[in-house]
């Protein structure tokens, strides 16, 4: 999405030169790109088919993979995706699958003015088609959800289990600080000992402490460490902690530590071992 305004550009280009060998070269170029985007038509056409029965239970995030050591890479998180994701995308699709059919058949055979009006139209289509699949994906790439939710909850102290970037938009739309389960660790250890330094890390005795008081507290935590939280016991504690789960949203978990007398209705118990 961020080269085509680039792309834009470069097609103003070739519609304004005039010169005879570069509207050969052109002309294979449409060519090469009608064939480009059948081939992707052709392939997005295969995975609507293959998904048009799948069951799209709760968010996208349940049907997703995680691949930690990819994410350093560029486009890192194409690996997470499934054939059972897909189903949940089966409208970006079709909006994809129409764009590239109108690239494909508008550069075919149209003469040069149409053929970059049909490339410009497939890049607008496909940029709605990406926009569409964004609002898919936020319930997985933002934790708004549980922000409202925590909004809408009696007062209480914020716990952030690990890093603070995995929940910085509950931060932003909260406008409230929190405590660092385990946090101290990359960025976040220069600085963190000094004495002046906001004591706003835990560690997991601080916390069980905090949890067991009466005094109500708040903890986001992702499904993968869902697990290592409900198993936590400390200094030989039999029982385990109390986890109400006020609000789970693309595999995020706002819980407490005393049980709200409302429910959400997005609420959903967290699976055995996370």
């Amino acid at each position: 999405m961020p080269i085509y305004p680039a792309l834009a550009l470069l097609l103003g280009a070739v519609l304004a030169a005039d010169e005879r060998g570069m509207v050969v070269w052109v002309r294979r170029g449409t060519h090469v790109l009608s064939g480009v985007a059948g081939l992707a038509a052709v392939v997005v056409i295969t995975i609507l088919v293959f998904v048009r029965n799948l069951p799209t239970p709760g968010d996208i995030a349940g049907a997703l993979t995680e691949h930690p050591a990819a994410y350093r890479l560029s486009l890192g998180h194409m690996e997470d995706l499934t054939m059972a994701s897909f189903a949940y995308l089966r409208l970006p699709l079709a909006v994809a699958a129409v764009a590239f059919l109108v690239g494909c058949l508008g550069t075919a055979r149209a003469r040069r003015k149409w053929s970059f009006m049909a490339a410009a139209a497939m890049m607008v289509i496909f940029f709605h088609a990406a926009r569409l699949a964004l609002v898919v994906f936020d319930p997985f790439m933002s934790s708004r959800p549980l922000a409202n939710a925590l909004l809408a909850s009696p007062p209480g102290k914020l716990i952030v289990n690990h890093h603070y970037y995995d929940f910085s938009s509950v931060f932003f739309y909260t406008n409230r600080s929190a405590l660092l389960l385990n946090g101290r660790f990359n960025n976040l250890v220069y600085g963190s000992y000094a004495p002046t330094s906001a004591a706003v890390f835990i560690d997991d005795t601080q916390f069980e402490e905090l949890w067991r008081r009466p005094e109500r507290c708040y903890l986001v935590v992702d499904r993968p460490r869902l697990g290592r939280i409900r198993n936590l016991k400390i200094g030989g504690s039999t029982a385990t902690l109390e986890l109400d789960v006020v609000m789970a949203s693309g595999g995020k978990f706002l819980l407490t530590n005393h049980p709200l007398t409302h429910r959400s209705a997005n609420r959903h118990e967290p699976q055995q071992g996370g």
